[in-house]
């Protein structure tokens, strides 16, 4: 049995083309779980073969809780592996049929998948036109159907993973120590690393990220990268989500001490508006620069 996780805060129109797309899999042997971060009712269009959580968020966005509650309710609904799917992604048909052929082969590894990033306006009632239209990650491995390719783990991302329930246990799961927004997921990909778990890139197992406005950098999210660079710098001793940090140092927002790598809020931040964003940009270009 094959178990889908999503955690989801608002994203209520994505989260409904997600169902769309889920349901022509027609699957038997999947189950869905979905997780809301403190979030308003989730009416989920599978709701007979659905289980819905829900985190409290407490001020900050419980990414890390949030897929550690649906990993344990899959496996205790009897999942042998958990796809974990981020609530702006649309799976390509044969992302579910990739994930499942490279963990029967390959059950200890870490998976992950390409994403492509969708530009604004594109007509969702087309999905054939996708392939044209999307934006693949510049500088991670996009292998060719039925290739797994290794990569090193500080390109792993949480747009698109699985493991089976066992690696999961294994790795120990996300951090919930980090709170909001950054981090978390490059975290996982380290404790995977430390786990002895390798990191594959699936061919086939592709989605498409549907369109929202970012900001780059994240100026709203500056506390919670702080906070969480910080936790990861003590914890593995290299600076995450660097790209951003410098942005943020540009900007008069932080400082940066060479002498100890660390960034800190500036004691009077100037009011700067972010730089759009250009089409290709996404959360996870920046959030894996942890060296």
């Amino acid at each position: 049995m094959i178990a889908l996780i999503t955690a989801v805060a608002g994203r209520r129109l994505h989260l409904s083309r997600q169902e769309e797309w889920l349901r022509r899999e027609q699957r038997a042997d999947t189950v869905r779980v979905v997780v809301a971060m403190d979030d308003a009712p989730i009416e989920i269009p599978t709701a007979g073969d659905a289980t819905v959580l829900r985190v409290r968020a407490d001020g900050a966005l419980p990414l890390a809780a949030a897929r550690n509650a649906g990993a344990e309710a899959a496996i205790a609904a009897g999942a042998e592996l958990l796809v974990f799917l981020d609530v702006d992604c649309l799976p390509r048909p044969e992302l579910l049929d990739a994930y499942a052929g490279a963990a029967r082969e390959q059950p200890d590894a870490l998976l992950t998948g390409s994403v492509a990033y969708l530009p604004e306006g594109v007509d969702y009632a087309r999905p054939e036109t996708f392939e044209a239209l999307g934006t693949v990650h510049g500088f991670r491995p996009r292998p060719r159907p039925g290739i797994r390719e290794p990569a090193a783990h500080e390109l792993f991302w949480s747009l698109s993973f699985a493991c089976t329930p066992a690696t999961w246990q294994r790795i120990g799961g996300f951090d919930e120590g980090y709170r909001g927004y950054g981090g978390e997921d490059t975290d996982f990909g380290f404790a995977a690393r430390a786990a002895g778990v390798e990191l594959l890139f699936v061919g086939g197992a592709e989605a498409d990220h549907q369109h929202h406005p970012v900001s780059d950098p994240p100026v709203e999210h500056l506390d919670d990268i702080l906070r969480n660079a910080d936790r990861f710098a003590a914890k593995w001793g290299a600076v995450p989500m660097r790209g951003w940090l410098d942005a943020f140092a540009e900007l008069g927002l932080v400082t940066h001490d060479p002498v100890t790598d660390r960034y800190a809020r500036t004691p009077e931040p100037h009011l700067l508006t972010a730089r759009p964003a250009p089409a290709s940009a996404g959360r996870p270009d920046t959030r894996t620069d942890a060296a």
